[in-house]
């Protein structure tokens, strides 16, 4: 199938739907939080599905997609939750290369299983780069599409890839879309500062995400963790994943829109491999942790490295 570069008219924008890509890395020190994909590894999938480059930008979509009228023909792919879709109307199956003609209208229901949803286009969206990226930093209102969250009326240009090849995501591939999850973590910077039964709780309890949770961070609802000491500590750099315990005694993680540093005791950061699986968890969803080595979390991103590589070589 031949590409031109087209545009997408939203007819609805769904509950949060931004534009995305691996995020905007190299101004932490200036405060400039790294934004991006919430479930890369799902961005990754719909790239590749377009032939696009894996750090291409797609649309995110939070529990609710947009609705899209195609101005021109284009290839779009769609990964991460899962939500009923069809294309004007006729049903769609997700994970797999879709060719849209002029004219038809891309819809989704609300998402069944996961939070997030990623639509990719052939040829990528032909938004301008703020500091070397397309994210949307929507509290620095900086990056997609003017800064902001989509809107009814907005049209964007996509396109401009030939795609001739129809590809399709294998299920062992695919992130495990539940509602209670076990996420694995290495030891935080500060976990001496936190008791031994402090410690017990944050490994051994059940926590729910609350719902004043949002891409900057999770708060959790749970087992309090109890400290040594004061919770408090010079600012410090914060890693994406990291999980800071505030005197209150629950646990935050950051996530794709957090703050470049933070003055609470961090007990533990999620491993890399895991995070993608946190920004498919909404309100309500269950979360265990389980304790990892360093060496152990590198070699599970080994192994995910392995597996995107031999998906590109299929």
């Amino acid at each position: 199938m031949a590409k031109e570069m087209s545009t997408i008219r939203i007819h609805q924008p769904g509950l949060l739907t931004t534009i995305q890509d691996l995020g905007r890395f190299g101004y932490q020190q200036y405060g400039m939080p790294i934004a991006g994909a919430m479930d890369t590894h799902s961005m990754r999938l719909a790239n590749y599905l377009v032939g696009n480059s894996s750090g291409e930008a797609c649309l995110e979509a939070t529990l609710l997609g947009p609705e899209i009228e195609f101005l021109a023909d284009s290839c779009i792919g769609i990964c991460g939750g899962v939500a009923p879709t069809t294309i004007n109307p006729n049903p769609v199956e997700l994970n797999r290369t879709l060719f849209v003609k002029k004219g038809e209208v891309l819809r989704f229901d609300m998402m069944r299983s996961g939070c997030r949803l990623y639509i990719a286009f052939a040829g990528g969206i032909k938004v301008p780069k703020v500091m070397g990226s397309k994210s949307t930093y929507l509290r620095g209102k900086i990056g997609g599409f003017n800064g902001r969250k989509l809107e009814s009326g907005d049209e964007i240009e996509v396109g401009g890839k030939t795609v001739h090849e129809i590809r399709t995501i294998p299920s062992e591939c695919l992130l495990p879309l539940q509602s209670i999850q076990n996420i694995r973590i290495i030891s935080g910077p500060e976990i001496n500062r936190f008791t031994f039964e402090g410690i017990q709780a944050f490994l051994n309890s059940e926590y729910s995400i609350s719902p004043q949770s949002d891409r900057m961070g999770y708060r959790l609802s749970g087992s309090k963790i109890t400290h040594n000491n004061r919770a408090d500590i010079l600012s410090s750099g914060l890693a994406n994943g990291a999980i800071q315990v505030p005197s209150h005694g629950e646990p935050i993680i950051m996530l794709a829109d957090h703050q470049t540093v933070g003055g609470y005791t961090r007990i533990a950061n999620v491993i890399t491999v895991d995070l993608p699986i946190l920004g498919q968890m909404k309100a309500g969803d269950k979360i265990r942790f389980k304790e990892v080595k360093l060496d152990e979390g590198h070699d599970l991103l080994g192994r995910y490295q392995q597996m995107l590589k031999g998906l590109k070589n299929n």
